[in-house]
């Protein structure tokens, strides 16, 4: 019997490594169907989804309802489980290079636990070559086991995109791959047990890896192309939205628009891609430039806005901003790698008094990742006010809000467009 077969039976189990926003919707899904073992080495974490709570706030507790799950922070627990997926963190460290410690402590994890006929799934992004170069290395080694002859190893990249409830874990199409031909075609069929949307089989783990990794790079790319055109669009002071709209109207014309590209993964990707085009002796040019646009324009958004603070006759000094959202991209907590914190400092070292509201981030970690409070709510009148992430909540703010809360010849920055006929009102700037 295969082991896709005795997973389907319940005779083994499944266990996933790792519950954040990734890890977490693949164990509860496949908890539906079978028995799985729910890892993370964050205790409180675990201890919350025992209860049915999301730490990540991206799944209710009816997602958690009918679920044969067992969470456990206890490396030992996963040895009840005989196939194994690693879905952690693969963040990028203040040089921008790939940070893997989490990778290579959840692969050693793996090798302390599995034994021979197991296999091991990674999800993790990772430049190409990584689970056979780094990853299965580390499994040998812990678990004194051989790679082919005693386990099999796979890769299959999430496709997971927070705050997004249509295109879901389960219907969109997942690419799966595996060492060999066997281990491919098992790979595959256990994801069929939830993937609606089918199953895309790779050639192999090089080319799953690689899928996955210019996803994100091709998407960094093309809103570079628009960060660049709103700031040469700024200096001829035409509005890039009006530009987009009127270009929208042709067929193969693609939608990107400018803005902040933090998080975990857009703003993260495609250093793993130049990481390893480095280690092969070539400079990759143009996504090395897309990279550098993006990741400057919060400092473009602050100096824009400081000059015209300056020119509207405000004291820079200890004026008051506020800054509408923190976290990386709308109606999500995440706020890893968010940009608008890079926005908040530039500010700060002008002198400027800035305050941060956001109704989802959670204060505590954003004290923690950023040493930012956020405020529980809009206190006086500001100098300026940011709306630096497009949450739900800000999306119908009346002018009235404007008004009550801008001093007179205050500004409006209106990073993601949401408020252009407010251009005839205020002091109106967006990129």
């Amino acid at each position: 019997m295969s082991i896709s077969e005795k997973l389907l039976k319940k005779e083994n189990k499944l266990s996933v490594i790792g519950l954040g926003y990734v890890g977490l919707p693949i164990a509860l899904e496949f908890a539906k169907e079978l028995s799985v073992i729910g890892f993370d080495i964050n205790k409180k974490r675990v201890d919350l989804m025992k209860k049915g709570i999301d730490p990540s706030k991206e799944l209710s507790e009816s997602d958690f309802a009918n679920s044969d799950i067992q969470f456990t922070s206890e490396p030992e627990d996963l040895k009840k489980a005989s196939f194994h997926i690693v879905a952690v963190p693969t963040p990028i460290d203040k040089n921008n290079l790939p940070d893997l410690r989490s990778l290579i402590s959840a692969s050693e994890i793996a090798g302390k636990v599995i034994k021979k006929g197991d296999y091991v799934v990674f999800e993790s992004t990772v430049f190409p070559g990584a689970t056979e170069e780094i990853c299965i290395p580390a499994i040998e080694k812990m678990s004194g086991l051989k790679f082919l002859s005693d386990f099999k190893v796979g890769y299959s990249p999430e496709r997971i995109n927070p705050g997004d409830k249509v295109h879901t874990l389960t219907n969109v199409v997942k690419i799966t791959s595996g060492c060999d031909e066997e281990s491919s075609e098992e790979i595959a069929k256990v994801y069929e047990h939830i993937i609606k949307a089918g199953i895309h089989r790779a050639s192999s783990i090089k080319v799953a890896e690689a899928a996955k990794i210019i996803e994100n790079t091709q998407r960094d790319l093309n809103i570079a192309l628009m960060n660049e055109l709103s700031i040469i669009f700024h200096k001829m002071n035409i509005n890039t939205y009006d530009v987009l709209k009127a270009a929208g109207t042709k067929w193969n014309f693609l939608n990107f628009y400018p803005g902040l590209v933090g998080g975990h993964c857009i703003g993260v990707d495609p250093y793993y891609l130049t990481f390893k085009a480095n280690e092969l002796g070539h400079f990759a040019q143009v996504i090395t430039a897309g990279r550098s646009v993006n990741d400057g324009m919060s400092k473009f958004i602050t100096t824009e806005l400081v000059k015209r603070i300056i020119r509207s006759g405000i004291n820079v000094l200890n004026s008051r901003i506020l800054v509408m959202g923190i976290t990386f991209k709308e109606n999500v907590s995440d706020i890893r790698n968010s940009k608008v914190a890079d926005v908040i400092f530039e500010l700060q070292s002008y002198g400027m008094n800035v305050e941060v509201i956001d109704p989802f981030a959670d204060a505590e970690e954003v004290k923690k990742e950023y040493g930012l409070v956020l405020k529980n709510r809009i206190s006086a009148k500001y100098d300026a006010i940011v709306l630096a992430v497009a949450h739900s909540q800000y999306s119908g703010l009346s002018d009235e809000f404007f008004k009550e809360h801008l001093n007179k010849g205050g500004i409006v920055f209106d990073i993601k467009g949401l408020y252009k006929e407010l251009s005839d009102q205020y002091t109106y700037m967006s990129l």
